[in-house]
């Protein structure tokens, strides 16, 4: 390349002498004209990380439900209770009075006499309470008591998983050159002016 460009710029050099020379009034021998070739492009397409590769976390929450149990409040127990008397009227007669002797005055036939009385003796009927079974303690068993309760249960419990996510890419276009731009030097021929 280096070679080339001496080469260019010995003939630029030549192409001057001889401009000048017929500037001056000389001839022109041999003439030369500039070709540039342009730079030719091309478009690539190439694939580009946009997110590398990495990994995700997700958690999934624990799920609870409702479970009926039977409990116990009390246990079992025991107690005493009093059981009254069981009780009877009885009904009965009484002499309140033996009866026996008593002078009074009657009369009798317009007559006033002293008389000794006979009385009868005197009964009267009487209510008795009588017991026909004392009080007493009794033993008195209490069984258990339960009762049902709701409580929460565990039916499936937190779950983690990992996951894998792969390297995002995209596809992007770049222009490349093909070919460098170049320029380089062609003798032409000019009728009475140039040689060829």
């Amino acid at each position: 390349m280096i070679k080339k460009v001496a080469s260019l710029a010995l003939t630029g050099i030549s192409v001057l002498g001889m401009a000048s020379e017929t500037a001056a009034g000389g001839r022109s021998v041999e003439c030369y004209e500039q070709v540039n070739r342009p730079a030719v492009y091309d478009t690539v397409y190439e694939d580009v990380l946009v997110s590398p590769a990495g990994q995700q976390v997700q958690y999934e929450a624990p799920i609870y439900g409702t479970r009926e149990r039977v409990v116990q409040i009390a246990p079992a127990r025991v107690s005493y209770e009093t059981v009254p008397a069981i009780t009877r009227t009885i009904y009965r007669s009484v002499r309140v009075n033996d009866g026996g002797y008593s002078w009074e005055w009657r009369i009798i036939n317009g007559r006033k006499v002293l008389c000794k009385v006979r009385h009868k003796a005197r009964y009267e009927r009487m209510a008795e309470i009588v017991v026909v079974e004392p009080e007493r303690r009794r033993r008195v068993v209490l069984p258990a008591e339960y009762e049902s309760v709701a409580e929460e249960v565990l039916v499936r419990p937190e779950q983690r998983r990992i996951i894998d996510i792969p390297a995002s890419y995209q596809t992007v276009a770049r222009r490349v050159v093909v070919r460098e731009g170049s320029s380089s030097w062609r003798r032409v021929h000019i009728p009475r002016h140039c040689q060829y």
